[in-house]
């Protein structure tokens, strides 16, 4: 009896140490909202996390952590990627109420009218580094019709996580982070049929699919199948149109092409799930891309 006992204690030490190791090579990351009605992405390390954009309330945010067992008291700044208030609604409650620093370009500042905090406000240039306690965060300009737009790369833990959406052509800035990414927001926003059926006037089908606008289901499915490395776990499709776009269809498309790589289509009206992603060499395949459920070992 205490032979056995003795086994599965030092085997349930060595599974928790081999657990811990394993969080230590990870990032988690999920979608609270991603639409034109509102955008909010989640990175963080355990310690400490960001969010890319806050486009929809506070009181949403707030929700949508607590039931993902996320912590605010972790976030150590907010990134905006561009002006557009589906990009930016809830910054500046959410950034006064809880002290967050808000990393944001000069220009972006001025056009988006926001009224934060100088103490709270952060600038950042493109492609230098942020560093936030474990996270390191690359700013990238990219191509869409705001006055200073950019995506990020969210680092720590020798994970890469893209935030690539909201971009009118895949540049080459896009395509050398997308190829270093373990994981990856991207935007799939519209389908090229739906839309040019759709009812939208003429110029705003122009704006949609112009090389400022959004990128549609083809463009970024290409991007997929040229440029996705081996060790790409999870990919969350972003920024999808209500009106131009269907989810089934998109994940069935990109399901086709995806090998081993996870597909998720993120919901315009509600949260992923939280998902662990870990780093694994190159060219080995990531086997361990799951959703957090459990908040304890036990």
């Amino acid at each position: 009896m205490y032979t056995v006992f003795g086994f599965y204690l030092i085997n349930g030490l060595h599974c928790l140490r081999n657990i811990m190791l394993l969080c230590n090579m990870s990032l988690l990351i999920a979608s609270l909202n991603s639409g034109s009605n509102g955008n909010c992405y989640f990175v963080g390390n355990g310690n400490e996390a960001v969010l890319v954009d806050v486009g929809i309330s506070c009181k949403e945010v707030e929700k949508r952590m607590l039931r993902l067992g996320l912590s605010l008291s972790q976030v150590k700044g907010i990134f905006i990627s561009h002006e557009h208030s589906d990009h930016i609604k809830g910054v500046e409650v959410l950034s006064r109420k809880y002290s967050i620093p808000v990393y944001i370009t000069a220009l972006t500042l001025k056009n988006s009218r926001l009224v934060l905090s100088p103490d709270l406000v952060r600038g950042f240039q493109s492609n230098e580094t942020v560093e936030l306690g474990g996270l390191a965060v690359i700013p990238f300009p990219k191509l869409h019709d705001a006055s200073d737009p950019y995506s990020f790369v969210v680092k720590g833990n020798g994970v890469k996580i893209g935030v690539l959406t909201d971009i009118g052509s895949v540049c080459q800035n896009v395509i050398q982070h997308f190829k270093q990414c373990h994981a990856a927001f991207l935007e799939a926003n519209y389908d090229e049929i739906l839309l040019e059926n759709g009812f939208y006037p003429y110029y705003l089908k122009q704006r949609i699919r112009g090389n400022r606008g959004h990128l549609s289901n083809k463009q970024a499915l290409d991007l997929l199948l040229c440029h996705k490395p081996e060790f790409m776990s999870v990919l969350i499709l972003s920024h999808l149109s209500k009106d131009n776009n269907c989810p089934i269809l998109v994940k069935e498309l990109f399901m086709q092409h995806a090998r081993h790589t996870k597909v998720v289509v993120a919901s315009r009206h509600q949260e992923t799930e939280v998902f662990r992603i870990f780093a694994t060499p190159v060219g080995e395949v990531s086997k361990y891309a799951k959703p957090v459920i459990q908040t304890s070992l036990f």
